[in-house]
């Protein structure tokens, strides 16, 4: 598990838990989260799309068992996390922003301030 780029807030690591539960964590402890695989090319569009909008969210790369740990193992990596819930994928997160719910998301979770 790496951490590329992280928000201000503090990634407590305990390597003796399990990835579901570090996983758990680190949806829990930031507000706008993005796991995904080191070579995924989606993960950088998603991360500039919410970088546009002000947010700078935290990117995990997961291997390929940390995936399967993901709590919403129907969506494939990349996953983004908002306030501690899975949106799904990069057409999600497209589809929240194109109707204009991407935002009011990221306000409601303190992720970006008015």
């Amino acid at each position: 598990m790496t951490n590329s780029s992280s928000s201000s807030s503090s990634l407590s690591m305990d390597l003796d838990d399990s990835p579901e539960t570090r996983i758990q964590r680190l949806i829990m402890e930031n507000p706008v989260i993005i796991f995904t695989r080191s070579s995924c090319c989606m993960c950088h569009v998603m991360k500039n799309l919410i970088s546009t909008i002000g947010v700078n969210p935290t990117v995990i790369h997961l291997d390929d068992e940390e995936i399967s740990a993901l709590p919403s193992s129907t969506t494939p990596a990349p996953a983004a996390f908002i306030g501690g819930t899975c949106i799904g994928g990069l057409d999600s997160l497209v589809s929240l922003h194109v109707t204009g719910h991407l935002v009011p998301k990221l306000l409601q979770v303190g992720a970006l301030s008015v």
